[in-house]
This record gives structure tokens, C-alpha cells and sequence, in this order.
């Protein structure tokens, strides 16, 4: 998702998904695209939603298994997540069943247990036998109250992990009631032991399990067939198509999958001849009014969320002109550069272990050697959109955060751009955007599809 977009509406299309099976589909479409759009590469019929859930409560199982580990890198005796009725901690689909949850409170609580390991426990209202899989829990459960208490006291953990005092919004999701619930009902001791559990938050949102790999590079398969579909004579009409209208195309595709929206679709337009608008820095998400024309160089920004994993996803078209048959060389040169960007960042700088601020140092120092004017915004992608974890970003960079470093395996948008004067425009200036999912292995990061290699054409009917 592209910068400066704090403070827009967030459009949310309810979660209905897709089987594993359905995906395969999609990568066959894309390993061998076809001379137009096709509609059949993104058909099929929605699965049964207890098929999802049989999956992810198999990551949970592997989930579960690296946690002790983390707990005790970051000194935490106990670990508690609460869930309130009407409002859903971010975590409890990712360290409990994703099922629905509907008690005032449910608890669920990770204990180091020294030489006997990880004990994990639920606390809800009622008993409920997929939790016992995962979980200790009562059949006759105690009032929560009565049960934390006897949990304080069985283990009395030097520390009591909560979401408090984060950064971010996923590790300060505790509510002051459950804050002081909690409290009154360990007691005035355990209050003392409460400390925030952001960093071990972090590492497990951060950690990407390898059975979650296959699903994510279908997804991002999918993304990649929505965006070349969306900017393409299927959806654009040059002189009649708005910028809504593709937006709104992009909604319906979105519902018709069953896949949730975690930002709304946007797109930006340049016209040769016309200064950009710009918005804190960066170039401005166009107005849904705006008519695409021919000769408009069009950005698109989309993603979305399945399974409990988001994909993040930009590409760039050139609406050709009456008697075109391909984009002008100084546009193309322009996407070049941008593909020396994030060929810096990804081959060249990004190593597991290396600090984040150092892969952002070398790779700007690179573009200032080319002479190409760079802009570099990435962040991780996980459980959220923007995901908790090292980003390789200016902002971080220019508040001087303090750098962390990559971990093997985790997932990041490599979301970038370079400005080009183009020839062909009377030297103007033209934004090259680009977003690509991409996951670090130990010579870099890798895309999880094919990098773009010349603009999208979009013909006129």
C-alpha cells in the first residue's frame, strides 16, 4: 500500500475465501498469460470455509511449537492475549483457532513452565472442544477471574506479557477495563510483573512458517492476474473509463472471490503536460471523477487478505495513444530505473541478520552513484498489511529508529519509486511506483512474482 495514505477510509469486504486447489487455477493462468485477459484465470467455486480453518489450525500447531523459544529470548514468563466481546484482539486468530469467539472475555495464557515446557491455557466461558486441542480448559470452566488467579499462583512468572505500551496497534490492543480486571484479579503482586509483550509480538508475527508459503504465492498470483486484468482494455475504456469506475471493478472482483480488502484500491494518473499532484512527498491518489485518457501513465495499488496473510501489490500502464503499438522509450527507460532500485535493495544489499538501516544506507548510496532519484517506503507483510517486523523505509531511517535485523525467511513489500525526466515529455518528471511481495532468503529477497519488465498497455476499443 502505498505512503500517505493515514487517515483514509478503510473499505472492508467480508471475509469469504477460496480452496487451496482453486489457486492452482491461477498459477497456470499467470505461468502462461494469454494475449488478452482472461476471465477464467481468477473463476471458481468458494470452498467451504471449515476447509480454511483445517489449515490454519495446522500452522497454529507449528506456531505454538516455536513459541517457548521466543518467550525466553525475550524474558517472558507468561504471555496473555485477551479477547473481548464486539472487539477482537488482532492476535487471538493467530494464537488460538481462527473461529469466532463471543465471550465478554476469553483468555488465553502461555506459560514458560521451565523443565515442563510451554503450557497453554484457555479461559473462556464455555468449554469448547476444538480449543481443547490446543489448549488446557475447563469442561465446568471457572468464573475467568477466579481461574487467572489460580494461574498466578500455581506458576508466579517473573513477567506477565501484555499488549500494552506498543508502538503499533496490535501490541497496545489491551483496553484499560481488561488492564485493570487483570490486575484485580492477580493480585497487586502479578500487576507488578506486567510488562509490555511488543517485542515478543513482534518476533512471532514476524516469523513466516514454510507450510504458509505455497498459499501466500498463490495469492500473490491472484493479485498479480487482478492488477493486469484491472489496467487492461477489459476494464479501461480510454476517454470514457473513471478512475472509480476501476476501483469499483476491483471491489466486485474482490467480492465475488470471497477475499477481504484491507485498504481500498487506488490509482494515480499522470498526463503528459500536467504537473502532479502530490501528497506529503509522494504522488496523490487520482480523484474517482478523473477521466483515463489516452497517453495517461496509470499506478495501481491493491491487495488483499485470505487466510490470515495480505498481499501488497503495485504495477504501472501506458494508455497508448491512436497508432501506438508501445509505450514511448523514455517511459520505459524511467520503469528501468525503478527495476535498478529494487534490484539494489533485494539482490544487492538485503541479507538475513543484516540491520535494516544499513540495507536502506546501501542501497540510496548505490542509486547515487546511477544518478537515479530514489524513494524507498517498504515495510513487512504478515498478519497485517503493514506488518509488524524491520522495515527498510526513509521515514524509519530520517526518525532514526532503532535498526533491527532481517530475518530469514520473513515476507516484505518492496515498495519503492524512482522520478525520471522523460524525453518524449518534454524532459517532465514521471513517477515509476512499483510493490512486489518478496520473501528473504540468504542471498536476499526474492519475489514471489515476476518483477515487471515493461509497462502494462492498455489499448483503446
Amino acid at each position: 500500500m502505498a505512503p500517505g495514505r493515514a487517515g483514509r477510509a478503510i473499505t472492508r469486504v467480508p471475509m469469504r475465501s477460496f480452496p487451496i486447489c482453486w489457486f492452482a487455477v491461477v498459477l497456470c493462468a499467470c505461468a502462461h498469460p494469454p494475449a488478452t485477459p482472461a476471465r477464467a484465470a481468477d473463476s471458481g467455486v468458494l470452498p467451504a470455509w471449515s476447509e480454511q480453518i483445517r489449515i490454519r489450525e495446522e500452522w497454529l500447531t507449528h506456531r505454538h511449537a516455536l513459541l517457548l523459544d521466543m518467550m525466553r529470548r525475550h524474558n517472558v514468563g507468561m504471555w496473555i492475549v485477551v479477547n473481548e466481546e464486539f472487539h477482537d484482539d488482532p492476535l487471538t486468530q493467530f494464537v488460538a483457532p481462527p473461529r469466532p469467539y463471543a465471550g465478554n472475555r476469553d483468555l488465553f495464557v502461555f506459560v514458560d513452565a521451565g523443565a515442563d515446557g510451554l503450557k497453554r491455557y484457555a479461559v473462556t466461558g464455555f468449554w469448547e472442544e476444538t480449543l481443547s486441542r490446543y489448549f488446557e480448559t475447563d469442561r465446568d470452566p471457572k468464573k475467568w477471574n477466579e481461574a487467572m488467579k489460580a494461574l498466578w499462583e500455581k506458576y508466579r512468572p517473573k513477567t506477565i506479557a501484555l499488549s500494552i505500551d506498543g508502538h503499533r496497534g496490535v501490541t497496545r490492543s489491551l483496553t484499560r477495563s481488561s488492564y485493570d480486571a487483570l490486575a484485580e484479579a492477580m493480585g497487586p503482586e502479578a500487576k507488578a510483573r506486567f510488562v509490555p509483550a511488543e517485542l515478543l509480538i513482534e518476533e512471532y508475527s514476524d516469523t513466516r512458517l514454510p507450510e504458509e508459503a505455497e498459499v501466500y504465492r498463490r495469492m500473490v498470483a491472484l493479485t498479480e492476474s487482478l492488477t493486469r486484468r484491472a489496467l487492461s482494455s477489459e476494464v479501461i475504456t480510454p476517454g470514457t473509463t473513471r478512475v472509480g469506475d476501476v476501483r469499483r471493478w476491483l471491489f466486485d472482483r474482490a467480492w465475488e472471490l470471497g477475499v477481504s480488502l484491507w485498504f481500498q484500491p487506488d490509482l494515480r494518473v499522470q498526463r503528459k503536460g500536467q504537473a502532479p499532484d502530490m501528497s506529503r512527498g509522494f504522488l496523490a491518489i487520482a480523484d474517482e471523477g478523473v477521466v483515463i485518457q489516452p497517453g495517461d501513465v496509470l499506478h495501481l495499488d491493491f491487495g488483499f487478505t485470505f487466510m490470515g496473510l495480505n498481499t501488497d501489490f503495485q504495477r504501472m500502464a501506458y494508455v497508448l495513444r491512436p497508432g501506438e503499438t508501445a509505450a514511448p522509450a523514455g517511459l520505459e527507460a524511467a520503469l528501468a530505473n525503478t527495476r535498478a532500485l529494487q534490484n539494489a535493495l533485494m539482490r544487492d544489499e538485503a541479507r538475513p541478520g543484516r540491520l535494516s538501516s544499513d540495507v536502506y544506507d546501501g542501497t540510496m548510496a548505490r542509486m547515487k552513484a546511477q544518478g537515479i532519484e530514489a524513494q524507498i517506503y517498504s515495510h513487512p507483510l504478515g498478519f497485517q498489511g503493514h506488518a509488524l517486523g524491520p522495515s527498510i523505509d526513509m521515514r524509519a531511517a530520517a526518525r532514526k529508529d532503532t535498526p533491527r535485523p532481517l530475518r530469514p525467511g520473513s515476507y516484505i513489500s518492496v515498495e519503492l519509486n524512482t522520478r525520471t525526466g522523460v524525453p518524449e515529455w518534454g524532459g517532465q518528471t514521471v513517477f515509476m511506483m512499483e510493490e512486489d511481495p518478496a520473501h528473504l532468503e540468504p542471498d536476499g529477497y526474492h519475489f514471489f512474482a515476476e518483477q515487471q519488465q515493461h509497462l502494462f498497455l492498455v489499448q483503446g476499443r
